[in-house]
């Protein structure tokens, strides 16, 4: 297929955990020998940061505003779908847009689904609105159980199915390097994060210092007072999470507030972390369970006591023993070309609904 994907960004990763998840979708859908079209929104924050300048996957362009992407209107029309992300600049806009020009099937992809219902509530439609959200043939949410029948049954989607994030086995696997952490946290900080940060990692650092800790990620705020045994990174490229993950005893997941409440909800790095061999401690959410099972292959906790139980009281071969299951059920049903093969399926769908009723007599 031709496909034309419009996302939050492809070519930087800083501050952005949508970059990973489009590339090993993008890359895994190539395989499967797609012609793919990424247009990204020329920001300044990202084009400061750019870190996949030149994908050897997909081709990737610029647009500076609307009147510049209406340009690609040719491309556009002639896909066979064309995919626009949530988060997206002006995306309401952007959806409207593509709606009018696209002689394919037009799907939205939600990486965000929660965070977006919670802001449709509030009135906020700067990249979703809810005409331009019944518009799309298909809803592709990165959230999956009750979420999909509300889209439905609530919001009036057309069709909301379930496209989890996942993780490309060849850039996450297992590494041999030494050792650095006891217990390691990826991510962007985030306000409703920060206080699960506190209670599971900065906490058990306090109480524990003569354990190691590092918190790796963009736009934390200056005034937080880091215990002396947490390491602060700003920022780790893609290229090193597989290092950075090797490097821990353990590492932790954290799911934003929205998130947890709808359930369901599994963060990219969960799924990497877990196929690089790094045993994961999870916040608790419905859903998770589905995905990976609690005691055998990933361990939850709800306070700080329950971290610390878990550093100091797992023994390696135990630790060990569980990210190797972890490990197997990611690559047994999460990886990216699971993934492009549902998106195939979701898509060849929603395209055929589309020839049926075009078919229609009057």
């Amino acid at each position: 297929m031709r496909l034309v994907v419009l996302g939050l960004s492809l070519s930087s990763s800083w501050g952005n955990g949508h970059a990973t998840t489009w590339r090993a979708l993008l890359r895994a859908c190539a395989a499967r020998g797609h012609d793919i079209l990424f247009l990204e929104r020329d920001v300044s924050w990202y084009a400061a940061h750019r870190d996949l300048a030149r994908p050897d996957f997909c081709r990737l362009a610029f647009y500076g505003d609307l009147a510049e992407l209406a340009a690609w209107r040719n491309e556009i029309a002639e896909a066979d779908a064309v995919i626009v992300g949530s988060f997206v600049p002006e995306g309401a806009a952007v959806g409207a847009l593509v709606q009018r020009l696209a002689g394919g099937s037009v799907a939205f992809y939600d990486i965000d689904t929660p965070v977006t219902l919670a802001r449709l509530a509030r009135g906020e439609h700067d990249y979703l609105s809810p005409a331009v959200m019944r518009g799309y043939d298909l809803y592709l949410s990165f959230t999956g159980g009750p979420t999909l029948e509300a889209l439905e049954r609530r919001h009036g989607v057309k069709r909301a199915r379930v496209l989890y994030c996942s993780v490309d086995p060849e850039a996450y696997a297992p590494r041999a390097v030494p050792l650095q952490w006891d217990l390691s946290y990826l991510g962007t900080w985030s306000a409703d994060r920060q206080p699960t940060l506190e209670r599971l990692l900065l906490e058990p650092a306090r109480r524990a210092p003569g354990l190691r800790f590092v918190v790796a990620g963009a736009q934390y705020p200056g005034d937080i007072a880091w215990p002396s045994n947490v390491t602060r990174i700003d920022h780790v490229p893609p290229a090193e999470h597989a290092a950075f993950y090797a490097a821990s005893r353990f590492t932790l997941n954290i799911t934003r507030e929205d998130m947890r409440e709808a359930g369901w909800s599994p963060s990219v790095r969960l799924f990497e972390a877990a196929c690089c061999g790094t045993p994961v401690i999870s916040d608790t959410w419905p859903g998770l369970a589905d995905l990976l099972e609690p005691g055998e292959q990933i361990l939850l906790a709800e306070h700080g006591a329950e971290v610390l139980s878990a550093l100091r009281g797992m023994s390696d071969p135990q630790r060990r023993a569980m990210a190797r299951a972890a490990r197997s059920r990611v690559l047994s049903a999460h990886t990216a070309a699971h993934r492009a093969a549902e998106l195939d399926a979701y898509l060849t769908d929603a395209s055929d609904v589309i020839h049926r009723k075009e078919k229609m007599p009057l």
